[in-house]
């Protein structure tokens, strides 16, 4: 009688996440036009919205040497309008942006000879440069493209550049499809990339806000750049400080033309919308964007790790600290493993950190995050803390260590593996309530692994996980050869540890 009793609530628990797959599973509607660009489609009509998401399988992993921090560039200037927008008159206009684009290019080169260059020339370019921006500033409409999706009721209008794709996206009325249609197919076919030496001093700074005058950015890109020693994912994405410096607008418009190819995008539209309509009027506005050669993907494969990497960033700042073992991606049976491996360590108050590390004092935090920094190669399971004082990065080091150790040795219980289907379930159904959500893991599943029904799949995968697949997982990677340790001291310390050691 127990038994029953137990399968009626597990029943009840499941069946709604079952049906709500089902219906996913019947209700996505995919169309593949001839230049490639793929389509999807969710009809929903529990309010008058829509979310139309595109992303371009254009991140930082896919810049050369001599362009990175590139992707993230044309992220920004893709918001600066077209030949119709964000200009009062673009014949005029782009005579002055062909000038800047001279001046800025031999400012550029006379910079890059360090202390040969000239420093009088450099200072006239500079002059000269501050002259041409001021000219074209009377031609152009500042934020045009933004007052436009504002004035027709978009909320969520943004982009999003990562390690593997840039992403678009928006809310609207659900009246106001074919607007959103006229002016993202206007910015794929006629951008204008004006500003862009005045958007490249504002990249600058987002870069000193966001990692130079940061802690966390700093360890972060330290830490990648440890991790990664051959593959591109150990590049920041908004590139180094010296490749900032030598971003043109030449280079912005080649990654364009190789990476924002309608066959080498997703696009996604979830909501009050009619299928059939819908296909039509993308295939309005977006047909005729030529398809181009498929850009070619990263080849270089991260080498073998062949011992402890352990690196410290001085800085003044509290500690913190960043473990990370190498791992396969998806779709590796492992990967999901590391996902189940990731719920047990971390996810809420009733995971292993939450009570045996931060409800003891040990940590303010400690966290996992499986995949990172990106999905469409090998990448990294990584552990992030921040001891509590009087404790040390040590100190926390060592018990998640023991927690590792245990997942090794101890299988893990019924009620453990009950209690993390459950948040898996109702993070399943959270994720797909809202036309954003369904709109943005569409987007990514489709786009990263090549099938959005890796939604359905991750899940089925889950249940199917055995304590014995967590401790043959934990023993391969869980290793000391095959982990990289970055913390954060303060330089003080290091002084006074240096002195002692004298």
């Amino acid at each position: 009688m127990k038994y029953k009793y137990t399968f009626l609530i597990l029943l009840f628990v499941i069946l709604p996440v079952i049906v709500s797959a089902q219906d996913l599973e019947d209700r996505v509607v995919e169309h593949v036009y001839p230049n490639g660009l793929k389509l999807l489609m969710i009809e929903r009509h529990t309010s008058p919205t829509i979310a139309p998401y595109i992303l371009f399988k254009a991140g930082s992993v896919d810049e050369s040497d001599d362009a990175r921090g590139i992707a993230h560039m044309l992220e920004h200037m893709l918001f600066k309008g077209t030949n119709t927008i964000g200009t009062k008159d673009y014949e005029q206009e782009k005579v002055i942006l062909a000038e800047i684009d001279r001046i800025g290019d031999e400012l550029d080169n006379e910079r890059a000879k360090g202390s040969r260059a000239d420093e009088n020339k450099i200072e006239a370019l500079e002059e000269a440069l501050k002259e041409q921006q001021e000219m074209a500033e009377e031609w152009t409409v500042a934020g045009e493209y933004t007052e436009i999706y504002t004035q027709h009721g978009s909320t969520g209008f943004n982009a999003g550049t990562s390690v593997d794709y840039t992403i678009y996206t928006v809310e609207l009325p659900s009246n106001k499809l074919e607007l959103w249609a006229m002016l993202e197919s206007d910015r794929l076919k006629n951008n204008v990339l004006r500003q862009f030496y005045v958007e490249r001093e504002a990249v600058k700074e987002e870069r000193r806000m966001s990692v130079d005058s940061r802690p966390g950015g700093k360890l972060y890109e330290q830490f990648m750049a440890s991790a990664f020693t051959a593959h591109p994912y150990g590049m920041p994405i908004i590139g180094w400080p010296s490749d900032i410096a030598m971003l043109n607008r030449k280079k912005a418009e080649e990654f364009f033309k190789i990476h924002y190819a309608p066959n080498n995008s997703v696009m996604v539209i979830v909501g009050d919308i009619n299928i059939d309509k819908t296909i039509e009027l993308i295939e309005k506005y977006f047909g005729d964007i030529p398809s181009q050669p498929l850009p070619k993907e990263v080849t270089v494969d991260e080498p073998e790790q062949e011992g402890e990497r352990r690196i410290e960033v001085e800085y003044d700042a509290e500690p913190q600290m960043m473990i990370g073992f190498h791992k396969p991606t998806i779709p590796h049976f492992d990967d999901y493993v590391f996902d189940m491996i990731s719920a047990i360590l971390s996810d809420g108050r009733t995971s292993r950190f939450y009570k045996n590390i931060v409800e003891e004092g040990i940590a303010v935090s400690a966290n996992t995050i499986n995949g990172y920094p990106g999905a469409r190669y090998d990448n990294l399971f990584v552990v992030t803390a921040t001891p509590r004082s009087p404790n040390t990065t040590a100190d926390v080091e060592k018990v998640i260590y023991a927690e590792l150790e245990r997942l090794k040795t101890e299988p893990v219980e019924e009620k453990e593996f009950k209690r993390i289907l459950k948040q898996i379930d109702a993070s399943f159904i959270r994720g797909l309530s809202s036309n954003a959500g369904m709109a943005n893991q569409l987007t990514f599943y489709e786009g990263i692994a090549g099938d959005w029904r890796y939604i359905l799949n991750w899940r089925k995968k889950m249940y199917e996980i055995t304590p014995e697949d967590i401790m043959n997982t934990a023993k391969t990677y869980f290793t000391k050869s095959n982990r990289t340790v970055a913390t954060i001291v303060k330089k003080e310390q290091t002084e006074t540890e240096g002195e002692a050691s004298e």
